[in-house]
């Protein structure tokens, strides 16, 4: 047995291990001091119309940051739709950043995907980027609390069962 050789696997295996739980999920401590979300926002969607991030103050929300180009993103956004159908009456929102997509891209997409929540337009918006990143993997999706504060954040895929789980403890 060639000891550099299998020192080198560990060292793989456990730099896969720790990005794997590193990059999919990530516990947040739920409190105004040391996690607010800034909703200070306001963002267009699709039809032209300004969404401000605060009006979703006192509901749980998916901040979502996505692209149409992300099969990951394509894989998760059909639970959200699930599970916004499911809870929006017990006040949960998702909202769906596109992080580079045009207008017409995302329009087509939407109507794909049946997207029935609010698909905002981040192209240029590096203000909003810069504070809720760095983004380094897509999706990038934050759980939000009703008084605002991020309570989990996922980067890469995650189950609609791991959100929904969230979701409840924040209901």
């Amino acid at each position: 047995m060639n000891l550099p050789s299998l020192k080198n696997k560990a060292l793989v295996y456990a730099a896969l291990v720790s990005f794997l739980f590193s990059s999919t999920f990530v516990r947040g401590e739920c409190s105004i001091e040391d996690s607010p979300a800034d909703l200070s926002f306001t963002l267009q969607d699709v039809a032209g119309n300004d969404v401000l991030l605060s009006d979703y103050l006192g509901k749980v929300i998916i901040l979502d940051f996505w692209a149409t180009w992300c099969a990951p993103c394509r894989i998760e956004i059909p639970g959200f739709i699930e599970l916004l159908d499911q809870y929006e009456s017990q006040g949960f929102a998702v909202l769906g950043v596109s992080i580079d997509d045009t207008v017409e891209s995302l329009e087509l997409y939407m109507e794909e995907m049946e997207m029935d929540y609010p698909v905002l337009v981040g192209a240029g918006r590096n203000d909003v980027f810069d504070t809720y990143g760095p983004l380094v993997g897509f999706p990038t999706t934050y759980m939000i609390d009703r008084a605002g504060n991020i309570c989990e954040k996922h980067i890469g895929f995650s189950a609609k069962e791991q959100f929904e789980m969230e979701l409840l403890e924040l209901l």
